[in-house]
C-alpha cells in the first residue's frame, strides 16, 4: 500500500511552496480587554506576506524611501513591493492608526455592514461558509481574511472573485497620499494599510455584506473600527501568547474585545474559563450571546449535509456560522436551498486539503499554526487514515509553540521531513529535529533546505 505523504506548514503561509507544488504537478482531488502597555506597544515583524514576496527572506524588510508617499504607482509590481516595505513598521496594536486612515478615506466602513469573526482556530473556515452561503441567497459580498496562500488578492474578495492586480495598483496609488499625512515614526503598519484599502474595495463594489475576520487577536486589532451585525467568536485556544496573554482568560478578553454594546454575539467556545471571559463581557455590554452546543453538529441542516472539507471540526464550525445566519433572519433572510448550497459548493484550501501528485502519491497539505490546529491535524489522520504511516513535512516558525506540535505529529509518521519557512521568525531545523526525534524514536527525521526538495523526496 502506498503511505500517504502529508505536509504542515506553520502560518504565516508562503507562496512559493504552493507555486512549487503547482510546478511539480499536483493538483486538488478533495471536494483551507486588558492587554498590558508594554506588550500592546511592541512592535515586531510577526506577519509573513506570501506569494510576490522578496526574495530576501532572512533580511529586514527595506525601510520605505521618504518620497514614496508622493509616487503615484502604475503597475502591480510596485504596488506589491511598496506594500511589503511598510513590513519595517512591524506590528502595533491599537486602533489609533485605523481610525484616522479610515477617517482620511473617507470613512467607508460607515456605509457597509459587516459579519466581524474572531477566533483562534477556525475562523477563516468559517468566513468562507458565511460568503459562500450568503452568496447562494443572492448577497453581494466581500470577503477579507489573512494571510493568503499565493496571491495578494486573496486576502480581499468579492463573490470569491480576488481582488485584481490592476485595482490592487490603483487602490495603493489612492492610499499613498493619506499615507503622507503621518510621521514616519507613527507611520501605519501593512496590516492597517490592507484593512482601509479592503473597506474603500469593498465600499466601491457596492457590497450588501462583509465578512470580516480579524487579524490578531481582536481588541486592538484593526479590523475592531467596525461596527459590526453580529461579532463571532469561533473558539478560545493557545496561540499568539505574546500579544494575547498567557491565559485562555487573557487571549478570551482580546477576543472578546469585538463585541460592541448591544450588538449580538456568537460563539462555539465551550472551555468554561474563556466562555465565562466572552459571558460577562457580553452581559456588561447588553449584547445577547448566542451559545452553539457540541450537539448542533447532529441537527438540521448538518445532519444531512456532507461538507466538502475533511474533519469533524469544520461541522463546528459549519454549526457557528448556521448560528450566526439564524441571528441575522431578520435582516438577512437566507433559504434552506442557499444554505445547502452554500455549504456543499464550499472551497477553502489549505486546510487538510487532500491533493494527488501525477505518480499516485497523496498529499494532505494543512496549514495548522499552534497546538490546537495540530491536534486537529492529528485526529484527522488517525480517522481518515488509520492504517497509514505517512511521510510528515513541516515546518514551523520559531515564536510559535512548535515542541507541543511536534510532540503531537511525529508519533503519526514513519519519517519527518523538516523544512525552512521562507520567514526570519523560521524555527532552528536542528531544534526542530531534536523534538521530533524524543517524540518518536523509531523516525527517520531529516533536515532539507527546501519544500521542493521536501515533496521531491516523498514522491
Amino acid at each position: 500500500m502506498r503511505r500517504p505523504a502529508w505536509c504542515l506548514a506553520a502560518r504565516p503561509r508562503t507562496g512559493s511552496w504552493w507555486r512549487s507544488s503547482k510546478n511539480r504537478g499536483i493538483r486538488s482531488t478533495s471536494p483551507a480587554n486588558s492587554i498590558p502597555s508594554s506588550r500592546a506597544n511592541r512592535t515586531s515583524r510577526i506577519r509573513c506576506f506570501g506569494g510576490l514576496s522578496p526574495p530576501r527572506w532572512r533580511t529586514a524588510a527595506p525601510k520605505p524611501r521618504d518620497d514614496c508617499h508622493a509616487a503615484r504607482l502604475v503597475t502591480y509590481s510596485e504596488a506589491i513591493q511598496f506594500l511589503y516595505s511598510l513590513r519595517w513598521y512591524g506590528t502595533k496594536l491599537g486602533l489609533d492608526h485605523a481610525f484616522r486612515l479610515a477617517e482620511l478615506a473617507g470613512n467607508p466602513h460607515h456605509r457597509l455592514r459587516f459579519i466581524h469573526v474572531a477566533g483562534t482556530n477556525g475562523k477563516g473556515s468559517t468566513c468562507a461558509m458565511l460568503e459562500s452561503i450568503c452568496r447562494a441567497a443572492g448577497l453581494r459580498v466581500g470577503l477579507f481574511t489573512s494571510p493568503h496562500l499565493v496571491a495578494f488578492g486573496e486576502r480581499i474578495q468579492v463573490n470569491r472573485q480576488l481582488l485584481s492586480e490592476a485595482d490592487t495598483a490603483r487602490l495603493v496609488s489612492g492610499m499613498q497620499p493619506l499615507l503622507g499625512r503621518f510621521p514616519a515614526e507613527n507611520h501605519p503598519t501593512f496590516f492597517e494599510v490592507v484593512t482601509v484599502m479592503a473597506l474603500r474595495y469593498f465600499l466601491e463594489q457596492q457590497c450588501d455584506l462583509v465578512v470580516w475576520e480579524t487579524g490578531l487577536g481582536g481588541r486592538l486589532d484593526a479590523t475592531n473600527i467596525v461596527t459590526p451585525l453580529v461579532s463571532v467568536i469561533t473558539n478560545i485556544q493557545y496561540d499568539h501568547q505574546k500579544w494575547l496573554g498567557e491565559t485562555l482568560a487573557s487571549i478570551a478578553a482580546e477576543k472578546a474585545g469585538i463585541i460592541k454594546p448591544g450588538i449580538p454575539v456568537v460563539t462555539g467556545v465551550r472551555t468554561p474559563e474563556p466562555l465565562a471571559v466572552i459571558q460577562e463581557t457580553a452581559r456588561r455590554l447588553g449584547s445577547p450571546l448566542s451559545r452553539v452546543p457540541a450537539a448542533a453538529v447532529h441537527e438540521p441542516p448538518l445532519d444531512r449535509i456532507e461538507l466538502p472539507l475533511l474533519g469533524e471540526h469544520q461541522k463546528a464550525n459549519a454549526a457557528v456560522a448556521l448560528a450566526t445566519l439564524r441571528v441575522l433572519e431578520s435582516q438577512l433572510p437566507v433559504s434552506p436551498a442557499a444554505i445547502c448550497d452554500g455549504l456543499t459548493r464550499l472551497h477553502w484550501p489549505g486546510r487538510l486539503q487532500l491533493v494527488t501528485r501525477p505518480s499516485g502519491r497523496r498529499v494532505l497539505l494543512d496549514g495548522a499554526h499552534n497546538p490546537g490546529g495540530a491536534e486537529i491535524l492529528a485526529q484527522a489522520l488517525r480517522q481518515y487514515f488509520p492504517e497509514a504511516r505517512p511521510t510528515l513535512v513541516l515546518g514551523i516558525l520559531q515564536d510559535k509553540d512548535w515542541r507541543e506540535m511536534c510532540r503531537l505529529l511525529a508519533p503519526l509518521a514513519h519519517r519527518i521531513l523538516l523544512v525552512p519557512v521562507h520567514n526570519e521568525r523560521t524555527a532552528d531545523p536542528h531544534a526542530l529535529a531534536r523534538a521530533c526525534a524524543e517524540a518518536n524514536p523509531q523516525a527517520r527525521v531529516l533536515e532539507l533546505t527546501s519544500l521542493a526538495d521536501a515533496l521531491a523526496g516523498s514522491a
